[in-house]
Order: C-alpha cells, then sequence, then structure tokens
C-alpha cells in the first residue's frame, strides 16, 4: 500500500530555481546580492527535501517494514518536506523582492504564500500519517491509501507553488540567481533535471 504513497510523490521532488546559462544581462549589483541571499541556503535546503523524498520512496520499497516502521519513514519525511519548504518560504521573504524586478513584490507575496501552503500541507500529511492504526493492518493499509489520495491534493499545491516560483525568477532575476555558486550547485542536481521539478 506504501507504494502507492510512493507513487504520488514520484516527479514532485525538490523545487529549485529556474537555472539556466543565459549571459548579456546588465550588471545589476543589488540583483546580485539579493540572489547571493537566496542561493547560499539552496543546497542545504533542497538537500533536505531531496532526502526526504528519497526517505518515503525507500520505505515504500522496503516490503520487511512493519506498519509502525513504514509510519515513523514517513512521518519523519513529511515533517522535513514541511520543514524544508518553510525554510524556503523564508529565505525568500527575508531576501525581499528583488531589486528591479517589475512587481518583484507581487510575485514574491505570491511564491511565499504558496510555499507556506505547502509547507503547513505537508505538516498535516504527518499529522495524518501519525493518526494510522498501526496495530491493525487492514486499517493501516486503509488509512494509508486515504494518505496516497491526500498527496494527489498537495501535488497540485507543489505546482501552484512551482508556478508561483518561476513567475518570481523570470527574466533578469533569473540571470542573477544562475550565476550564483549555490544555485549552480542545484542545477546539477538530479532533481534540477527532472521534468516539472524546476522553478
Amino acid at each position: 500500500m506504501n507504494k502507492k504513497l510512493a507513487a504520488a510523490l514520484s516527479g514532485g521532488a525538490v523545487l529549485v530555481l529556474a537555472l539556466t546559462g543565459c549571459s548579456g544581462s546588465e550588471d545589476n549589483k543589488e540583483l546580485d546580492a539579493w540572489a547571493k541571499k537566496v542561493c547560499d541556503l539552496v543546497p542545504a535546503q533542497n538537500k533536505k527535501i531531496t532526502a526526504a523524498y528519497d526517505a518515503i520512496t525507500k520505505a515504500a520499497e522496503d516490503t520487511e517494514s512493519t506498519p509502525a516502521e513504514l509510519q515513523k519513514a514517513d512521518s519523519q519525511a513529511f515533517q522535513d518536506l514541511s520543514d524544508g519548504y518553510k525554510a524556503r518560504a523564508t529565505v525568500i521573504s527575508t531576501a525581499g523582492a528583488p531589486p528591479g524586478a517589475e512587481g518583484g513584490e507581487k510575485k514574491l507575496q505570491a511564491a511565499v504564500k504558496q510555499l507556506t501552503a505547502l509547507s503547513a500541507a505537508y505538516a498535516d500529511m504527518k499529522a495524518q500519517v501519525d493518526g494510522l492504526n498501526t496495530k491493525d493492518q487492514a486499517k493501516f493499509a486503509t488509512g494509508l491509501k486515504e494518505v496516497s489520495a491526500e498527496m494527489k491534493k498537495v501535488e497540485t499545491q507543489r505546482q501552484t507553488a512551482l508556478t508561483a516560483l518561476k513567475d518570481l525568477e523570470s527574466g533578469d532575476t533569473k540571470q542573477a540567481l544562475s550565476e550564483q555558486s549555490g544555485c549552480k550547485q542545484a542545477s546539477t542536481s538530479p532533481e534540477a533535471s527532472a521534468p516539472a521539478t524546476d522553478s
């Protein structure tokens, strides 16, 4: 049953920055400084989020795991996902709107709102997993089905957050981010090159 949960998570790995090797943008020291604030923390955030997805997949593939072990693994993973996306929201909120970006403040608020909502959704998923009945195999299996169904809704939220981040990280902002070492490191991760995972 836990494989259905992993399937619901597949393709929904990390919200990483949109990174391309563009060139020729105007020199903007303020924007570069903003990008550095964001990118310096990207590798650590991505590592935590990626590890959480990996943990859920590993638990799903482990046929020897007991219900209690599955519950523990999934619960911790959802907590880490919640913390990871909350941290991403905090970083861009603290950095503020990208200097000189058209509609930057509005785009920033939209991205922060969606990332915060995504973090809350994963916190709810943790609570749902924590409430599963591990003493009764049948009830546990039914509970996992419900968790899997809920994950489909969370995936929709993830896509919404992804769109908001893409909007924030467009134009010159995207170029400034691509030049930072932290974001370059994120761009080399498997998740960064996977379909529909880059922002």
